[in-house]
């Protein structure tokens, strides 16, 4: 489940092929399998090193597994289904990163205890912002893997383990990697990388501290926690709101690459194969404006780890119903694993490739907005948590009329996606295609609509 995050490599010789030594920056894990190895590695022998009894909501996850037959079963098989072949073991004798369930919550205790980090080398920059997908990475593409993150009971537990971590990365504790030394996020090749990405789309050459909002002359630049960096806020003037007076115009919810767009969704299609169809009842959960929807055209579009991870209303208009749908956290489809009869690999892009999977089954927050514009009416946006992300937080309610470019919401830590919904005969044009290298500017222009 690679996604685009650089680690750093040692310089070991794991006796990959160089189709794997690839690297594209700015998103989740590294294609590059020997950096993921790396840095997996590191915390493997960490967390021999340093053992110490588990926190209790690791405790509960270990007693839920040991209580629960199917549970059980399913975390077991996961890791012996690991395949014993050079992408998938930390050498080549064989030995897999984590053995078993029992390793892997000693490596999570071992990893919860402190907020991601930069890393560097002359050869590689970055990091792995989102632990328990790295170490989950194989396992879930597994069959036995795909049950268990899809069962409710396990991604029950999930939320309570995700939500522990949340409350750390809340913490002031958490901001003692805002520094800038090598291992710091304001160190010289964190805020490269990040500005980087922030900088590409406009071709601009600002400073972090020229773009996002902070205090350079306070510790940490002012930010209270990890989590307080992850959803900092970029100052108004180096992403204007485009055509703020023209109701014709949408404007991007999201600063992101976009992955798709789909005219006719159906209202019930099969998400979980190949193409992954848009499924609009399943994308909405069911829900009563769902019907309205068929037929509909989506756009997604992914925000990478190191992208701006606030959302903002894509129109002027009133907010109809605005609410977070629980679901899976680590769930991938089949055909991205080895429960694909035809597959004999894991999929090296992973989650990236399954957007649209996730798009009906990850905890999400679903934002309907009837739109000043009577060409678009009734429009919806759905914020997807991918992998580590267990809180999608909406900052607008039912009722409120909401400018466009206006803040709704943000991301709490980790990979994420976003899709815009617009009713059948909604004509619009000028969607940027998938392929784009760099991000579509948050409140840019995204599309245009004709009027009746």
């Amino acid at each position: 489940m690679s996604h685009d995050t650089k680690v750093q490599q040692h310089g070991e010789n794991h006796d990959i092929p160089n189709e794997h030594q690839v690297s594209r920056p700015g998103a989740w894990l590294p294609t590059d399998h020997r950096t993921h190895h790396e840095w997996l590695g590191e915390q493997v022998k960490n967390a021999h090193k340093h053992k110490k009894p588990l926190i209790p909501v690791l405790q509960e996850f270990k007693e839920f597994i040991e209580s629960t037959p199917r549970v059980y079963m399913y975390f077991t098989a996961m890791f012996q289904e690991v395949p014993y072949k050079h992408v998938y073991k930390r050498d080549p004798t064989g030995r897999k990163q984590i053995r078993d369930y029992e390793h892997m919550l000693e490596v999570l205790n071992h990893v919860f205890g402190s907020a991601p980090v930069w890393t560097d080398s002359a050869q590689a920059v970055g990091m792995v912002g989102v632990p328990m997908c790295a170490i989950l990475d194989y396992p879930m593409s597994t069959p036995s893997g795909h049950a268990a993150f899809l069962d409710p009971e396990v991604n029950k537990m999930l939320k309570k383990v995700l939500n522990e971590w949340g409350k750390f990365l809340m913490s002031p504790e958490s901001a003692g990697v805002l520094h800038e030394g090598k291992t710091g996020w304001f160190g010289e090749t964190g805020t490269s990388d990040m500005m980087s990405v922030a900088n590409a789309p406009y071709k601009t050459n600002h400073k972090f501290e020229d773009f996002f909002v902070c205090d350079t002359s306070k510790k940490h630049y002012g930010y209270t926690s990890w989590d307080n960096f992850f959803t900092r806020h970029f100052k108004d003037e180096v992403r204007p709101i485009d055509s703020p007076d023209d109701d014709n115009v949408i404007n991007n919810a999201c600063e992101s690459k976009t992955f798709q767009v789909q005219e006719g969704a159906k209202l019930r299609d099969r998400f979980w194969i190949k193409g992954q169809p848009y499924s609009v009842r399943d994308m909405l959960a069911n829900d009563s404006l769902a019907e309205q929807f068929a037929d509909c055209t989506v756009y997604q579009a992914f925000l990478s780890a190191l992208s701006y991870h606030r959302w903002h209303a894509p129109v002027s208009g009133t907010v109809k119903k605005a609410y977070v749908q629980d679901g899976t956290y680590f769930s991938e489809p089949l055909f991205e694993g080895l429960g694909d009869p035809n597959t004999k690999e894991i999929d090296a892009h992973g989650i990236s490739t399954g957007q649209g999977y996730l798009s009906a089954l990850a905890t999400r927050a679903i934002i309907f907005i009837e739109a000043d514009n009577p060409a678009i009416g009734l429009m919806a946006f759905i914020g997807i948590g991918m992998d580590e992300v267990s809180t999608c937080e909406i900052t607008v309610k039912e009722g409120d009329h909401i400018k466009k470019g206006q803040e709704t919401g943000m991301f709490h830590f980790g990979g994420s996606s976003h899709c815009l919904l617009f009713r059948k005969g909604v004509k619009l044009s000028g969607f940027p295609q998938p392929g784009k290298s760099e991000n579509v500017p948050v409140r840019s222009k995204l599309a245009t609509v004709q009027s009746n």
